[in-house]
């Protein structure tokens, strides 16, 4: 997380430095980035720089962090506008990252996805840290038509269906799949765990 330091600072002048990590990070994956060119293209000196982040995976996953918060609230607003229907809810989210997220930045993210990659985008939907959120969403969801014991099998259903998005996603990078594509692969899916995971859909 960025120092207070940061946070201290001016709104444009957050926004300069945010936007130089974001053409960083859409230039090369993670591991190639360079602070020096973060730093030049914001125009502040190299000691400042770690005034706000202790280094450039700091920077990195605070703005993974920041997209993944945009995320879940748009979730939970698509929930709440599906009368708390799951599956129906993960299909626009998806078809909404597929249209607005196919800029290099998301791309060079999930192509070189890992353990703390995955737990960062998702962080918001399942982790323990984020118990307050998930019940906000268990508690919009419809549970009526779902096969499911309790609330722990809820969780590791969200988990299951969370796994789904990520790997179609991708896919839909590694293959280089069009909108259409993608979609298509990720609605077969999806209609495969509708049938196992909800009453009379078999």
């Amino acid at each position: 997380m960025p120092k207070q330091t940061f946070f201290h600072l001016a709104a444009d002048k957050q926004d300069t430095l945010i936007l130089a990590a974001k053409e960083e990070f859409s230039r090369v994956p993670l591991h190639e980035a360079s602070i020096a060119n973060i730093i030049k293209s914001a125009g502040i000196p190299r000691g400042s720089f770690y005034q706000y982040f202790d280094d450039k995976e700091d920077l990195y996953f605070y703005l993974l962090s920041e997209i993944s918060k945009k995320n879940t609230e748009r979730f939970l607003a698509i929930l709440k506008e599906n009368n708390g229907d799951l599956f129906e809810t993960f299909i626009e989210s998806f078809q909404f990252m597929v249209k607005n997220h196919k800029e290099n930045f998301f791309k060079n993210a999930f192509l070189n996805m890992n353990y703390k990659l995955e737990n960062t985008l998702a962080n918001n939907v399942y982790e323990e840290k984020q118990k307050s959120l998930f019940l906000d969403i268990s508690q919009s969801i419809n549970k009526s038509n779902l096969n499911l014991k309790d609330d722990s099998e809820l969780h590791h259903m969200v988990r299951v269906m969370t796994a789904v998005t990520f790997h179609n996603i991708v896919q839909m990078y590694v293959k280089d799949l069009t909108v259409e594509e993608a979609t298509n692969s990720y609605l077969k899916q999806m209609d495969l765990l509708k049938r196992g995971f909800c009453r009379g859909e078999a």
